[in-house]
């Protein structure tokens, strides 16, 4: 008999010590954000295997796309990335950009915010595909593990932006406010 209270008391200890309680619905977990562009995450790489993520466009909407590069890139490297379009293989499958012309120029770091100095452009040069470029940027550095927002300028002033339903907003951005325009890569 007490070997029996023993064993039914071990059993109560271990089973009610683990630390999870019985539930009656599912509920979310929030799991630890580690994308491919974190310098040092995970195990040790070669030379050559490190992740940059650039959001280019395929018919009409955006997908990111990875390369490998010899070094984690800085924000205007990421940016000169970007800018430079697609390569040759990224071309072959279907992708292009909407940033041809653009110049700019990785600002102040504040926190998880950059500024992206966005130069005058000449009214000739209006584009009817503003929202994906501005997307491809964003997306671009809100894809690193320092970017949260992107926050654009033009001399030092807040600069309007077109989001995908043709509104303009001059508040920082996030990668969520152009999700109506990713699709899977």
């Amino acid at each position: 008999m007490r070997r029996l209270t023993v064993i039914m008391v071990s059993a109560v200890v271990l089973l009610g010590g683990c630390g999870v309680r019985a539930q009656d619905e599912p509920h979310g977990v929030d799991l630890p954000r580690h994308p491919l562009t974190t310098p040092g995450a995970g195990p040790a790489v070669a030379v050559g295997d490190v992740a940059q993520v650039l959001c280019l466009v395929r018919d009409g909407h955006l997908v990111q796309t990875v390369r490998r590069t010899p070094t984690y890139p800085t924000m205007q490297g990421q940016l000169d990335s970007l800018m430079a379009g697609p390569t040759t293989a990224e071309q072959a499958a279907g992708l292009s950009t909407a940033l041809s012309g653009f110049a700019l120029t990785a600002g102040k770091h504040t926190g998880a915010q950059v500024t992206v100095e966005v130069p005058d452009v000449d009214e000739g040069d209006a584009r009817n595909d503003g929202s994906l470029a501005y997307g491809q940027i964003v997306c671009t550095l809100t894809a690193r593990a320092d970017v949260g927002t992107v926050l654009f300028t033009r001399g030092g002033q807040p600069l309007q932006v077109p989001l995908p339903d043709g509104t303009l907003t001059g508040a920082p951005l996030r990668s969520s406010d152009y999700a109506a325009l990713l699709r899977p890569g």
